[in-house]
């Protein structure tokens, strides 16, 4: 069973118009991000319905993706997302599982009280977060009850990372790999879930290689690196800590594809053998699914 453990999607109103309702709900780090073409004009990404998502893990062979959630900038977008989750999760719960997403700008009793209600709802992780995107301190009092609420009800964190190495590109944020480090030392019960690679975190730091409470995503892989970062870091890390994800909707293979293409990733990342636990049975254990 191959499960894509990095997925985005958005609530149809943001699909209709992603750049006016960017600028109506003051989202402006994402409209970069997100709304941003490419030098011959073609967008970055898509903003498929939920229904185009099923149809194209079905050509890939996925069967089932994990939706995650973005480093808004307003606690309301959050909390908008989260509900939107929430209904594909009960209309296809054979299919998709989902992560919520929150910004401690919401308070400490409103976050806590938005957490607590995604779980209800069957929400099984937070993320994507991004303190450094969000504008707030690692150790921010907010985002720190976050985190122990989130080891508390067992919801793994998914954090966005960027490669310090990595090229410049409109609305690219730095994030010291050392600030991921001291958060897995400092919450113990907590799994985080390192986006993209990590930043290629454990192949500059040998120390992060022993926290146990971290693992690694493949999101975006094919944008970032050649496909022999596969073997690099399967050789440094343990193929238990590794997720197959792929940042759906985003096109990949901009050189070969107009669109997103989710079964060309799952083609490269199989062609690295990188064994079941990757490309699924590791999901399913820090989920549990």
């Amino acid at each position: 069973m191959i499960i894509d453990a990095h997925v985005h999607l958005y609530p149809p109103e943001v699909a209709r118009d992603p750049a006016g309702w960017a600028r109506a709900a003051g989202e402006s780090h994402w409209a970069t991000l997100c709304t941003r073409t490419r030098r011959d004009g073609r967008a970055v990404q898509t903003f498929p319905s939920v229904e185009e998502l099923l149809r194209d893990m079905d050509a890939a062979g996925v069967a089932r993706a994990v939706l995650l959630g973005w480093y808004w900038e307003k606690a309301a977008t959050c909390a908008g997302q989260n509900r939107f989750y929430a209904e594909c999760v009960r209309a296809h719960p054979d299919r998709l599982s989902a992560f919520a997403t929150v910004h401690p700008a919401g308070g400490l009793d409103a976050t806590m009280a938005e957490i607590r209600r995604a779980h209800a709802e069957g929400l099984v992780g937070l993320g994507e977060l991004s303190p450094h995107s969000q504008s707030h301190a690692i150790d921010d009092p907010v985002f720190s009850a976050v985190l122990a609420l989130a080891g508390e009800l067992r919801m793994p964190v998914n954090l966005h990372v960027t490669d310090p190495a990595s090229r410049p590109y409109p609305g690219r944020v730095e994030t010291p790999l050392a600030d991921f480090t001291r958060l897995a030392r400092t919450w113990p019960r907590t799994t985080f879930v390192l986006a993209h690679w990590g930043g290629l975190l454990p192949l500059v730091d040998a120390g992060a290689r022993e926290l146990d409470n971290v693992f690694y995503d493949t999101a975006a892989s094919p944008l970032l690196y050649d496909a022999g970062v596969w073997a690099r870091f399967l050789d440094a890390v343990p193929r238990e800590r590794v997720l197959f994800g792929s940042d759906f909707p985003l096109t990949l293979y901009p050189r070969l594809d107009a669109q997103p293409n989710m079964a060309r990733f799952v083609a490269e990342a199989q062609g690295a053998k990188p064994g079941d636990a990757v490309m699924g049975e590791n999901v399913r254990r820090v989920l549990r699914l």
